[in-house]
């Protein structure tokens, strides 16, 4: 009997994940898609429910990457110095304040910082901003100062309070909304048209945007939130074509789960898109991908406003970092994941990693609050591992 071919890994991976949106109960999800990338090729993009592989998402957090993606071609270009002082290119980030405690009435002591935050700090959460829903003393900060919530896109809404000296901690937090303003001042253009032009544009990303037109928000997918009971609760959605006052670097976009894969396969191309454009240099991916803290480590985000997230945390008990785009694993992950590996999420659920030492990239999405809900997590995270069974060869459950 002759002995079967071995089955390529590529076409394993997207028979395993084909099979995992199938066999995976999501009924308690508003909808999912999947995607998987090799450096050449997407080589899965499936849903299940209401959410189609087209659908619009919201992304959120996932944001930060391709806004950390432009500064690294600016620095590429010479325009941008990472090491200076953000406040150059960017003056509103002179006047910065450090939150030094409270005095008894609950009004915030406040101090100068000892340094002013460099555009590297901004990129790695190094600067000392925060999220009120991730931070209770930043929450207080913001009802004392009266400041909009982060949600209204505006710079008022960034606030001007640290929460520590740039450099000395990892916080997550409005960082790289600031760096969208660094990187505005700089072209002297907003965010997404610069963005468009050197990002968006070549590597085909056209559904990515800032401001959705009606043909978008006609396939946007609905937001949810998860109530108390385990029930989901359909949000409303606009109507009409967005105009936000500010293109915020760290949450604005939205997108497609097909275009995320092509921004997750420029990295994994070393800088290049599909058809062989070059983006950044090669050396400006090397350094960008390697860890930034050092000493200091990425922590735990404790879920601050319930309605928005849930405690949160990838991989507990393994070292993680911070490079110049996303989080960093320092040992293998549960689910395979490799060391070295860097991924991240947008508050609504939406997932990416990107493995260069495996040669993949993935993406799970769906549209869900809180952030770090645990069936949402739980179903990334499972997709995953399925993905590394079928890229190692190992059968599914081991």
């Amino acid at each position: 009997m002759a002995t079967p071919t071995p089955q390529p890994a590529t076409d394993r991976i997207a028979a395993a994940a084909d099979d995992w949106l199938i066999s995976t109960d999501n009924s308690a999800l508003p909808g999912v898609v999947t995607g998987v990338s090799t450096a050449e090729q997407t080589v899965h993009l499936g849903s299940v429910g209401p959410i189609a592989t087209d659908s619009v998402l919201a992304l959120y957090s996932v944001t930060k990457a391709l806004t950390a993606t432009l500064a690294l071609q600016l620095a590429d270009d010479g325009a941008l110095d990472l090491d200076a002082p953000a406040a150059e290119y960017e003056p509103r980030l002179a006047g910065l304040t450090v939150l030094d405690g409270f005095d008894d009435d609950g009004t915030p002591r406040l101090r100068e910082p000892a340094s002013i935050p460099t555009t590297r700090q901004l990129l790695t959460h190094t600067a000392g901003f925060a999220y009120a829903f991730f931070n209770a003393d930043y929450t207080r900060v913001t009802r004392a100062q009266d400041l909009p919530d982060v949600a209204a896109g505006t710079v008022e809404s960034l606030g001007t309070t640290l929460m520590f000296d740039p450099g000395t901690r990892w916080e997550y937090g409005t960082n790289l909304d600031w760096a969208g303003l660094v990187i505005e001042g700089i072209t002297g253009h907003r965010l997404g048209d610069t963005m468009t032009q050197r990002l968006l544009t070549p590597l085909g990303m056209s559904d990515t945007t800032f401001a959705r037109d009606a043909a978008a928000l006609a396939r946007t997918a609905r937001l949810h939130a998860r109530l108390p009971d385990g029930s989901l609760k359909a949000l409303r959605t606009p109507t009409a074509p967005d105009e936000p006052l500010v293109d915020m670097g760290g949450q604005g976009l939205y997108s497609t789960i097909a275009d995320v894969l092509r921004f997750l396969r420029l990295w994994l191309c070393g800088g290049y898109t599909d058809d062989g454009e070059q983006l950044l240099r090669p050396e400006t991916v090397a350094a960008a991908t390697a860890d930034q803290l050092g000493h200091l480590k990425v922590t735990a985000l404790p879920g601050v406003d319930p309605r928005r997230t849930r405690d949160a945390e990838f991989f507990p008990g393994i070292a993680k970092g911070w490079n110049l785009l996303a989080m960093t694993n320092e040992a293998d992950a549960p689910t395979g994941r490799r060391s070295g590996s860097y991924g991240w999420a947008g508050l609504a659920n939406v997932y990416f990693w990107i493995d260069p030492s495996s040669g993949i990239a993935g993406a799970w999405g769906t549209q869900l609050f809180p952030f770090a809900d645990p069936t949402a997590m739980r179903a990334a995270l499972g997709f995953e591992a399925a993905v590394y069974q079928a890229l190692d060869g190992t059968p599914p459950g081991r």
